[in-house]
C-alpha cells in the first residue's frame, strides 16, 4: 500500500508562484509514475505532469508548458510540482497520484492506484 499527501497549496497572485509537495509512504519503491492532477469546480479531473522512477517527466496539460515542473526525489518519497507564472485558469485542487499504469506516464486518472487527498491552489488578484 501506498499512502499520498500534498501540502503547498494556498492563494497567489495572478504571476505568482508556488510549490506543491507529494509526501509518499509505504511501498514506493514499487510505484515507478507519479503524477499531478487538478480538478477546477464543475470540471472533470484534468492530467497536468507525470514523472517516471527515472526521472523521465511528461506534460498532459498544454496551459502549464513552460510554467510547471515536476521533480521526483526517490530517495526522500517525494514529488514535487512547482508552478511559475500562475494564471487564474489554474485555480483548482491538485492531487497527488500513484500507479503503474502499462504504458507509462498516463493522463487517465483511473490508470493509478493511489490518491492523495488534494490540496488548493486560488490564484486570484
Amino acid at each position: 500500500q501506498v499512502q499520498l499527501v500534498e501540502s503547498g497549496g494556498g492563494s497567489v497572485q495572478p504571476g505568482g508562484s508556488l510549490r506543491l509537495t507529494c509526501s509518499a509512504s509505504g511501498s514506493v519503491p514499487s510505484i515507478y509514475y507519479m503524477g499531478w492532477f487538478r480538478q477546477a469546480p464543475g470540471k472533470e479531473r484534468e492530467a497536468v505532469m507525470c514523472i517516471s522512477k527515472w526521472d523521465s517527466p511528461f506534460t498532459f496539460a498544454d496551459s502549464v508548458r513552460g510554467r510547471f515542473t515536476i521533480a521526483r526525489v526517490n530517495a526522500k518519497q517525494t514529488v514535487y510540482l512547482n508552478m511559475f507564472r500562475l494564471r487564474p485558469e489554474d485555480t483548482a485542487v491538485y492531487y497527488c497520484a500513484a500507479g503503474n499504469p502499462a504504458r507509462g506516464c498516463s493522463g487517465e486518472a483511473n490508470d493509478y492506484d493511489y490518491w492523495g487527498q488534494g490540496t488548493q491552489v486560488t490564484v486570484s488578484s
